[in-house]
């Protein structure tokens, strides 16, 4: 609470240091704090900047290092998120040294996403890697959290050894991060350093939490991850819109055309199908009977985000082939093959993530595996008739039925709630 009554009129409480000494995993209606709803906010210019800049690079004919640079943003932007809410999860105290340090991370956020500019322009034209302000966004959020790991460590008799360890390691990633970003290194190099790093960080809550786990709530994390997962969303509805656009306003081309509301119905269908598709589970139940399925769920949410933003992502570049084709001014930098497949394996990730969560949570019936497969042949017929040409605007159509075939199972009459497919 952060107000109080005193005969009729409204107090604010102040917010005095509390001990840092964890949470109750078992506490009732835990849900996310304004605080995390704030901090959440800045990551929506993360990713939408990863998103655009992505579609930029495609249509300028960088798909491949633009996707390489696209990954390494999205994963700078989820790793960092990831951390902080399953650090909130275990230990938020709400008190204003908790406050001023998530100010701080914020603050890193948004050096992040400003650095993603940059990032994208030195791996697609530059063949480098420089991405100081990427890492240097990062260093600041992870640097911040150290401080709350120190605290932890200092206030928590049981948690004293897992949180001193963490500080230890996040610095010395943070270290080799800071020294990768000096050298800039060709893109021959960066690549798989940045791999070897991400992995590095990757292990760290693996290696820590190997004998026992901080005391996270399955139920706020369930909500924290859901919170985000709309966040991307969000991004497939920025992209619909983009490509509307394109199709609407470009010089030469005679407003709504068919092709134009194929992309809006297209884009909404597919954000809306996604979103049935994640929420169809009780995720904190199976999270409270499983926790040690921690993190093959926590991590096996950087392949989805990245493919919902990526969704979104091929959707401009969709709408903006459409909108070249029918202004007719011979500008089109992809194929029509290659702006239907950016936008159709984006969604096959998604739902192999899904599933691929779901299945090692749940485990998996014959009639999980048929549902899926079904799902990415719908995908799969939709490139073929790119490949011989069918109309683009009627390929991102048949797109967008992947998903909702597996809606139409999880909604399929007489299976048992409980244990439809994709659901806990």
């Amino acid at each position: 609470m952060t107000e109080a009554r005193t005969s009729g009129v409204r107090v604010a409480r102040a917010h005095p240091l509390a001990r840092m000494t964890g949470r109750d995993p078992d506490e009732r209606e835990r849900v996310s704090s304004p605080l995390e709803l704030l901090f959440d906010l800045t990551f929506v210019i993360a990713v939408g900047n990863a998103a655009g800049y992505l579609a930029t690079s495609i249509d300028e004919s960088h798909l491949l290092t633009g996707l390489c640079a696209f990954v390494m943003a999205m994963f700078a932007t989820a790793l960092a998120w990831i951390n902080f809410t399953w650090f909130a999860s275990a230990f938020d105290t709400d008190d204003w040294l908790y406050r001023i340090l998530t100010m701080v991370q914020m603050i890193g956020v948004v050096v992040l996403a400003l650095g993603i500019p940059r990032l994208f322009e030195s791996v697609t034209r530059e063949g480098s890697f420089h991405g100081t302000g990427v890492v240097a966004g990062y260093v600041v959020m992870r640097v911040a959290l150290v401080a709350q790991w120190v605290r932890a460590g200092r206030q928590s008799a049981t948690e004293r050894s897992k949180a001193r360890h963490y500080a230890l390691l996040v610095v010395l990633a943070q270290v080799c991060w800071v020294v990768f970003a000096l050298l800039a290194p060709s893109w021959t190099v960066a690549g798989p350093v940045f791999v070897l790093l991400g992995l590095l960080e990757v292990a760290i809550p693996v290696l820590v939490e190997r004998r026992s786990v901080t005391p996270w709530h399955p139920a706020h994390i369930a909500e924290r991850y859901g919170l985000f997962t709309i966040i991307t969303l969000g991004e497939a509805v920025v992209g619909t819109v983009a490509s509307s656009s394109l199709a609407l306003h470009r010089p030469g081309v005679a407003g709504w055309t068919w092709q134009a509301v194929a992309v809006v119905v297209a884009g909404i269908g597919l954000t809306f199908a996604m979103w049935w598709i994640y929420f169809a589970a009780d995720v904190a139940g199976q999270l409270r009977r499983r926790p040690a399925g921690q993190f093959v769920f926590g991590y096996g949410h950087v392949p989805l985000f990245a493919a919902i933003a990526a969704t979104g992502a091929g959707l401009h570049v969709a709408g903006s082939q459409l909108a070249a084709r029918a202004g007719g001014d011979g500008h089109e930098a992809v194929g029509e093959t290659t702006a239907l497949a950016v936008v159709a394996v984006p969604v096959a990730v998604f739902l192999v993530a899904v599933w691929a969560i779901r299945a090692y949570l749940l485990g998996s019936t014959a009639g999980d595996v048929a549902l899926l497969a079904l799902s990415l042949a719908v995908l799969l017929v939709a490139v073929v008739l790119a490949v011989v040409h069918v109309d683009l605007a009627a390929c991102v159509l048949v797109v967008m039925l992947s998903p909702f075939v597996t809606v139409a199972g999880i909604e399929m009459p007489g299976v048992r709630p409980g244990r439809r497919a994709f659901v806990g």
